[in-house]
């Protein structure tokens, strides 16, 4: 069994990568309609020559430098040449706002800026100028740059400062303890704060997975598609840095709206994923053997069947034959979807609705539920085979991390992940960080296996009148298990009953629309009695399935869905309460009025 060495940082471990991985394929990118591979050795020289050029441009060890870019080789590059001249990386949002951007200069003090195009550097700029700090932009494609700012270009600064990657591998003398980047988190709860994440902390997660991976499904030539945005935790740890620990290729997607294509073409062996992407995932797959109907609707159903049982405790001899025709001529056809050789689909940035899980799993996709924050490197734990797989649990910690639960409940985690504090933010940290332990503020048990279950987020539980208390994420992953309901927030915090706002989902709302006759402008859908009646059936069904105190008493329909653009939902899907609070408030206050 292969095991990871002990790097003293990350630099020096992506070199060592480099250097026995030579002209081997890296980093891969699509350009004109074709994948096209960026070596491990042309990678080095590439990032060794970036981090002289950081160092001619004013760059000093130490500091940080702020990366606007999209998922693509040169963000890998970029974020390994800032480490190896010294500096701190700040990772940040491509769908952040002026303002955001504006926010993350100042906090961080960041004294430059790599950008990738010119449409992200009209935001990027503007903040820049607005903040007075980072002057020193630096962009990848070409694009214009305003007068006051010290502007250089990416491919130029590496033309012009080549360097041996052995000489940069040399200089490379940071420990585990020193920081290595800045994570600012994607505010479910407010402003940003900037999450210091050191060399051990990333590596400790490298390392973990990697003795997963090589104890559970045997550590090859790895290869990844990365799609989730790289400026978060999971993507950068999970994405990133974990590929060049084993020494894997990574491709970067397209898009969402090309992913399912992507994962044909390249037949990644292992994904990060969010909960999210499963919800939509298994509502397309369902719908479309629906239609095909016949022997594939057939297999889908006694699939699900065989997957339930199996998860409740086992097969009966009697299943076999069922088993059989499932495994030959279901199956396959599924895996081909997802390329035919993926070892571990891994979900986590949020929780999963564990009848989605189960879905997959009963189809054959190997599904590991995972759970970290960005406070700890960010993976604690993750589903393994090896312990066995429950998908109401997001499995046992990593190798050598300390997970104990606190007499309230609250998750605690000790270990080289925890992070060393937020940036300039005591109070915060003080808040989170007591003798060693990081306070999470997810509640949860663990079994007798040492698996780690999550009940809630000890901060969003609401509490009612009568000092009950509920778990929305809960309610909220059985509605948008719904046909009818795509998104959904609960309220009720110190109110006498739970009510909910809901969005409900675009292609069942032209099903009915089409079924009943009625034109498909929402405006108008909103006050149709009819409509409201057929969604309403659909949180009745959830409300059979709840205790009187979750019971969903009332609902109102959203005027549009929750996303990143409107700043509803976060870079990696989760919703903001308090910005729909902001939005919606008052009418989900009129729900306990007459």
């Amino acid at each position: 069994m292969r095991s990871l060495e002990h790097f003293p940082n990350l630099v020096t471990m992506f070199f060592t990568r480099a250097k026995e991985k030579g002209d081997a394929p890296f980093l891969w990118a699509k350009r004109d309609g074709v994948w096209v591979a960026t070596s491990w050795a042309e990678a080095a020289r590439q990032v060794a020559s970036l981090a002289a050029g950081l160092t001619a441009a004013g760059m000093k060890p130490g500091d940080r430098v702020m990366l606007v870019s999209e998922n693509r080789p040169e963000w890998c590059i970029s974020d390994l040449a800032i480490m190896a001249a010294g500096c701190i990386t700040v990772p940040t949002y491509i769908t952040n706002t002026e303002r955001d951007h504006a926010h993350i200069i100042t906090d961080s003090g960041a004294c430059g800026v790599i950008v990738s195009t010119d449409k992200l550097a009209k935001t990027v700029l503007t903040a820049v100028l607005r903040s007075n700090q980072g002057q020193t932009v630096i962009g990848i494609d070409p694009m214009r740059a305003p007068s006051g700012i010290d502007f250089h270009d990416w491919h130029r600064l590496i033309a012009d400062h080549p360097t041996d990657p052995a000489d940069a591998a040399a200089r490379a003398t940071f420990r585990r303890d020193d920081l290595a980047c800045i994570i600012y988190t994607s505010g479910t709860g407010g402003a940003p704060r900037g999450v210091m994440q050191h060399h051990g902390a990333i590596l400790h997660n490298a390392k973990g997975c990697a003795a997963l991976i090589a104890e559970d499904f045997g550590w090859e030539d790895e290869v990844f598609l990365s799609f989730l945005p790289l400026s978060h935790a999971y993507e950068h740890t999970g994405g990133q840095h974990f590929p060049i620990a084993l020494g894997g290729q990574i491709y970067y997607a397209e898009g969402l709206d090309k992913l399912a294509a992507n994962i044909e073409e390249v037949r990644p062996t292992i994904m990060f994923v969010v909960p999210r992407l499963f919800e939509v995932l298994r509502t397309r797959i369902s719908k479309a053997i629906e239609k095909q109907g016949g022997m594939a609707a057939y297999l889908l159903a006694k699939a699900l069947e065989l997957g339930a049982r199996e998860n409740a405790g086992g097969l009966r001899l009697a299943d076999r034959p069922a088993q059989l025709l499932v495994r030959t001529l279901f199956k396959p056809k599924i895996a081909k979807r997802f390329g035919g050789r993926m070892k571990a689909m891994v979900s986590g940035g949020a929780p999963l609705n564990p009848e989605v899980g189960l879905f997959f799993q009963s189809l054959g996709v190997t599904f590991l539920q995972g759970y970290g924050q960005t406070e700890a490197a960010p993976v604690i734990s993750c589903n393994r085979p090896k312990v066995g797989i429950r998908m109401d649990s997001v499995g046992p910690p990593l190798a050598d991390t300390e997970v104990r639960i606190a007499p309230d409940g609250e998750i605690l985690v000790r270990g080289e992940l925890v992070m060393h504090g937020y940036w300039r933010n005591e109070a915060e940290t003080a808040r989170v960080l007591r003798d060693g332990w990081l306070h999470t503020g997810d509640i949860g048990e663990i079994d007798a296996a040492g698996r780690i279950a999550i009940t809630d987020r000890k901060k969003d539980l609401i509490i009612n009148d009568k000092g009950e208390n509920v778990a929305p994420q809960k309610i909220e992953g059985m509605l948008t298990l719904q046909p009818e309901i795509v998104q959904a927030m609960i309220y009720g915090d110190r109110r006498p009953y739970m009510v909910a706002l809901i969005v409900p989902d675009p292609e069942w709302t032209q099903e009915w629309c089409a079924a009943n006759g009625t034109a498909c402008k929402f405006e108008r859908l909103a006050e149709n009695s009819e409509y409201r009646t057929a969604i309403g059936h659909a949180v009745e069904r959830v409300n059979r399935d709840l205790s009187v105190t979750e019971r969903i008493r009332r609902f109102v329909l959203a005027d549009e869905p929750f996303t990143i653009e409107n700043e509803q939902l976060t870079p990696s899907l989760k919703i903001r309460r308090h910005v729909i609070r902001t939005v919606y408030g008052e009418r989900l206050d009129a729900l306990y009025r007459g």
